[in-house]
């Protein structure tokens, strides 16, 4: 078996790690267009705020050790063209500009996502940067060393890490988004409402329900215009989403409108012969059902192993996603899964929500901080759909629990009654996860 793999990110480094442990009689070429391979990007805020002190550590796998499984490692390569019809890639060498081409028995897509770029007038200038890749956030940490006032526009999650890491570099930091709130598509307004105070009383700039029109400067930026004022800085980072990376399947296989390709539960597009994962697919989205475009590390890193279980034939299903993720920002701890209140009305669902706040602890302990968790469930038949979370107390893994549930088709009846152990160094005696369904219930 003669399998070409294209990208070697996340999804990429899984799938030929796994493909080369099951069948080490085939034969995997890997082209990929950078130098590096398994680069964490979500990382990269910690990386500029200087938590992380050698960069290596974000690498998980490298094309050395991946080699020392059989792989034949194309770095510096760029995908020119596919021809899925008689199995054959077109190849450039980025080192020699060499053209050549190949063919393949399977083909595993794994070119993940791009940050989007808007055609905003100015952007051309200097010292306007993207977060991406390894490059990227060297070249952000050189840039940021000369900078006292970064602007960051986008306030997603690599957006906001961000805005803390430049904040605790001790830059004047301004976050721009077109939405009236931050973290809007993970967390609804009593949620962010929390974050955004802290960002203010730390001197961090809001400049919300702004939208950039133009940047400003000779040579290198000097102002940010948005339709609702003007903002003086030395250093933009764009941050404001990815599109998947598949202009080389367009009309070759099956694709949501953005681009994302479109896989079967063995990660299997609408070629037989073609695997995709990542960040360059879509994936089902258990709380709706549906195909949604979710890029995350988490979901990037199961779908390339299935493609290593599957490659031969179908043996192991995916089960969905439900968008779980979670997030640190100064003194607080936040994770969401599935639907917000706000999403699952946008998406027609007719749901019922139940708000907690309640002590990590025993109020005998020393200390304790309060938790305040919300769960949204579907009036009728009461499953539960999605959970935020948030606290200086560290309570993020019980998202991780309550993914579990939605996955399972759990109602939030059941979630009154699930044992949870209890200990006073941990938790009450009535956890409080336990709490919300018990509440649901009254």
């Amino acid at each position: 078996m003669k399998v070409a793999v294209v990208g070697c990110t996340h999804a990429g480094t899984a799938a030929v790690t796994n493909i080369a442990r099951r069948y080490p009689e085939a034969s995997i070429t890997v082209y990929e267009r950078n130098d590096n391979v398994s680069f964490l990007s979500c990382g990269i805020a910690l990386y500029v705020g200087g938590v992380v002190k050698d960069p290596q550590g974000l690498f998980y796998s490298s094309p050395e050790k991946l080699e020392e499984m059989g792989v034949t490692m194309k770095m510096k390569h760029e995908v020119l063209q596919i021809d899925s019809k008689n199995n054959r890639i077109r190849i450039k060498n980025l080192k020699t500009t060499e053209v050549f081409e190949d063919d393949y028995d399977k083909l595993v897509m794994a070119t993940g996502s791009w940050p989007i770029v808007p055609p905003i007038e100015g952007i051309q200038l200097h010292n306007i940067l993207l977060s991406k890749n390894y490059t990227q956030a060297n070249t952000i940490i050189e840039k940021a060393k000369g900078a006292k006032r970064v602007t960051v526009i986008g306030a997603g999650y690599i957006g906001v890490e961000l805005v803390e890491a430049f904040q605790k570099y001790g830059k004047d930091v301004t976050l721009i988004d077109g939405e009236d709130r931050i973290l809007s598509k993970y967390l609804d307004p009593e949620f962010t409402n929390v974050i955004e105070e802290d960002f203010r009383e730390r001197g961090i700039k809001l400049a919300l329900n702004e939208t950039v029109t133009r940047f400003e400067g000779e040579e290198t930026v000097s102002k940010v215009v948005t339709t609702q004022g003007e903002y003086e800085t030395d250093l933009v980072i764009l941050s404001v989403g990815f599109h998947p990376n598949t202009d080389l399947l367009k009309g070759q296989v099956d694709m949501m409108p953005n681009g994302a390709i479109i896989v079967d539960e063995y990660m299997r597009t609408s070629q037989h012969t073609i695997f995709a994962a990542g960040d360059s697919c879509a994936i089902r989205y258990n709380p709706t059902g549906e195909n949604a475009y979710i890029p995350l590390a988490t979901n990037a890193v199961r779908m390339g192993t299935l493609v290593g279980q599957n490659i031969m034939e179908p043996t192991i299903r995916y089960m969905g996603t439900q968008g779980t993720s979670g997030l640190h920002l100064f003194d607080y701890s936040m994770a969401s899964t599935g639907l917000t209140e706000k999403a699952a009305l946008r998406a027609g669902k007719n749901v019922k929500i139940i708000t907690i706040e309640e002590n990590n602890r025993p109020e005998f302990m020393p200390d304790y901080e309060v938790i305040t968790l919300k769960v949204v469930y579907e009036e009728e038949s009461r499953k539960i759909l999605g959970a935020q979370v948030i606290s200086k107390a560290d309570v993020t893994q019980s998202i991780n629990t309550l993914s579990v549930c939605i996955q399972n088709s759990m109602t939030i009846d059941e979630l009154g009654y699930i044992d949870f152990f209890f200990q006073p160094h941990f938790n009450k005696p009535w956890n409080f996860l336990n709490q919300a369904g018990l509440q649901a219930a009254l």
